[in-house]
């Protein structure tokens, strides 16, 4: 983690079955309202390290993030779903006495979001979604993923059975996503090119950092009917992207126009909006959240 981030504690959770969800919580003084920090698909908590280190939200907000179930120091190979992480949010939440949140989610996590908000209403302050992923607008490798999920079902019990035979990877390479950033940020201001899509939509390169039987069910997870939430009952912002690599902007939006109403963002970007335009992202969400308050 970089220097000059804001002072963050570290710690872990016993969820309901023991296994340990690992989290962060950065807070300055006594405790307020909190932003809960959810990262996508193949992903982990380092995910909003760029955020933590530049926002000022930290003055008038506790900022949590978490390893979700399965994802970086929350090592787990056995049944993942939507459910499962859900509670595993209630269980952090109640361990650091925390009653309402406003759920920040990119991608896998925002549709997290977006079931947490619909299972338990009295427990969500607001939710920021950042490329929601609607099954209906999905396209690409997603949309293959979508019509074959029976297949990956099938996939994800089967390697799920080798692991409960003790055949699995015994270390998995840690994915530090802030250094990823940088890199490609690099990369993009020095060539002048496009977004380096061939690492951040690569499985073979995500699977060297996920369980296997991890990956399959976050693919799963992705690809899920999203649950009737309605959005009337909480404040509401959107980030999307304009040229989506795995969504219809378009059929995104009218998914969320049906289910209620917000406020929607276009950035210039091509799905990756927390390396693509980490600023921009910042700056709405930091505006947005002072109107919250």
């Amino acid at each position: 983690m970089p220097t000059d981030t804001v002072c963050e504690v570290r710690a872990q959770i016993n969820a309901q079955d023991g296994t340990r969800i690992a989290y962060g919580l950065s807070r300055q003084g006594s405790p307020k309202d909190a932003l809960l920090l959810l990262h996508g698909m193949a992903s982990n908590m380092t995910r909003w390290t760029a955020f933590l280190t530049h926002t000022r939200l930290v003055n008038d907000w506790d900022l949590v993030r978490l390893d979700l179930r399965g994802h970086g120091q929350s090592i787990y190979r056995g049944p993942i779903d939507i459910a499962v992480w859900c509670q595993d949010l209630c269980a952090l939440m109640d361990a650091e006495h925390i009653e309402r949140v406003v759920l920040v989610g990119h991608c896998m996590g925002a549709n997290l979001a977006m079931n947490f908000a619909h299972h338990y209403p009295e427990r969500t302050k607001g939710l920021v979604l950042i490329e929601p992923m609607v099954p209906e607008a999905l396209r690409g490798t997603l949309a293959h993923a979508l019509k074959f999920r029976y297949v990956l079902h099938l996939l994800a019990r089967a390697v799920m059975q080798l692991n409960r035979w003790g055949l699995h990877r015994r270390t998995v390479k840690p994915l530090d996503l802030y250094v990823l950033d940088q890199a490609a940020q690099a990369q993009m201001a020095q060539t002048r090119s496009g977004f380096p899509r061939e690492r951040y939509a690569a499985p073979f390169e995500d699977l060297k950092h996920v369980p296997t039987a991890v990956y399959l069910q976050d693919l799963l997870a992705v690809t899920a009917r999203l649950p009737e939430v309605n959005l009337h009952a909480h404040p509401t912002l959107v980030l999307l992207s304009k040229g989506s690599h795995f969504t219809n902007p378009d059929q995104t939006r009218r998914w969320l126009h049906h289910h209620g109403p917000q406020e929607i963002s276009e950035l210039d970007a091509e799905h990756w909006i927390p390396t693509e335009q980490p600023d921009a992202m910042r700056h709405t969400i930091e505006q947005w959240c002072d109107a919250l308050t």
